[in-house]
């Protein structure tokens, strides 16, 4: 069995895997990444697209953000749709700090290339991978190669970057560890279109027929959510029923939606996860293998570039200077920024879905407290500042 000597080894590259290892490898850590995906398909995975400006920063100060701060748009302010209204809500006057619009695959494409192209060991297309030994000093991984060999990484620590149907977090033992979720029950429609975008930033829709968002991609391409009861059919879902139900919930006067052609339709149920805690032995997890975050306040990214720089610290400690602090308190120190944005996507989950007779039974209670909620946002100051906050992330934690 072909066998390698690492002292890190990444098993997954999404945006926390790769930003772990491009940091590692700028602080003269050894590290190996592999992936099960091949490297075309990471490239063009449409997911997220919004970066909260500390993230945006801490990539920077990494050399990882180059093309990003060329080309990404800024958002500083979003706008409530409710009551057949606009209400603005210019969060950067607030904090000073702005969302950055720049898909995910676009991250991952960067990433890659800083990695692998810059003579970064990134291993594609492998399959059955296991880990092993994760209490001993000696841990390994093992795994198929797009060769049919199987391959083994020595190491001394494994950050499991893997995401929620990966193998890492299947390690975590039942009878120490906590899974913690919780099921909004909800569905989201997810589309994008062919059409410019019809506003400036961010754009939520609260109406009694079901939730609506739109969300900026490109100057040609839009995001689209509509909500939808969950585990529905995005076949239930032609093309003239998703822009019916847009100009709806979303279209007000002043406010007008551009239409175009659909070019992918996905049901998303709105549930999150975390896992507690996100160390064991010599595995580390990050990202979606430890939390996820229903995309409600578009923090899942963001969340898996905390994990990353915070493990990257940690690790750079122990093997820079022995000091192993970081590595001791990275669960807790992930935790406490889990935990604030679980706490803050089920906020705003209430005052999104409150109002909504479109997937569920009516209930006027849920409905008052959301407009109560909507209103003390827009106005009151002190209301408006604590969301902004919250809506636009701090780092580091406090």
């Amino acid at each position: 069995m072909p066998s390698t000597r690492t002292q890190v080894a990444v098993v997954g590259a999404g945006p926390a895997g790769l930003t772990l290892a491009n940091v590692l490898r700028r602080t003269g850590v050894d590290c190996v990444v592999i992936e099960a995906a091949s490297r075309s398909f990471i490239e063009r995975r449409p997911r997220a697209g919004f970066i909260e400006e500390w993230a945006v920063r801490a990539l920077e100060r990494h050399g990882l953000a180059g093309r990003l701060l060329r080309t990404a748009e800024r958002h500083g302010a979003c706008e409530f749709r409710y009551d057949g209204a606009r209400h603005a809500f210019a969060y950067a006057e607030l904090t000073g700090r702005h969302h950055f619009v720049y898909p995910q695959q676009e991250l991952v494409t960067d990433l890659v290339g800083h990695f692998a192209d810059g003579g970064g060991d990134a291993r594609f297309d492998v399959r059955d991978v296991e880990l092993h030994a994760l209490l001993s000093g000696q841990p390994s991984v093992t795994y198929t190669g797009a060769d049919g060999e199987r391959h083994r990484i020595s190491c001394d620590y494994i950050a499991g970057c893997d995401g929620a149907r990966g193998v890492s977090r299947s390690h975590l033992p039942a009878d120490s560890t906590v899974f913690a979720q919780h099921d909004y029950g909800v569905g989201w429609l997810a589309v994008l279109a062919e059409a410019p975008p019809s506003a400036d930033g961010v754009v939520f829709g609260i109406h009694p027929r079901g939730f609506a968002a739109h969300m900026a991609r490109s100057p040609q391409v839009t995001r689209f959510y509509l909500e939808c009861p969950p585990g529905d059919d995005e076949a239930a879902w032609p093309d003239e029923r998703v822009w019916e139900e847009l100009q709806a919930r979303l279209a007000v006067p002043g406010g007008e939606l551009t239409e175009g052609p659909l070019i992918e339709k996905r049901v998303l149920d709105m549930h999150n996860y975390v896992v507690a805690p996100m160390s064991h032995g010599r595995l580390h997890l990050a990202g979606d293998a430890a939390h996820l975050v229903a995309p409600i306040g578009a923090k899942g990214m963001n969340l898996a570039l905390h994990d990353a720089l915070l493990l990257a610290e940690a690790f750079t400690a122990h093997y820079g200077t022995g000091d192993d602090t970081g590595l001791a308190g990275y669960s807790a120190a992930g935790l406490r920024r889990v935990w604030q944005y679980q706490e803050f996507s089920q906020w705003f989950s209430e005052l999104l879905h409150g109002p909504t007779a479109g997937s569920r039974a009516a209930d006027p209670f849920r409905a008052g407290v959301a407009g109560a909620r909507l209103r003390r946002l827009l106005d009151s100051p002190a209301a408006a500042a604590a969301f902004a906050e919250l809506y636009i992330g701090r780092y580091p934690d406090s």
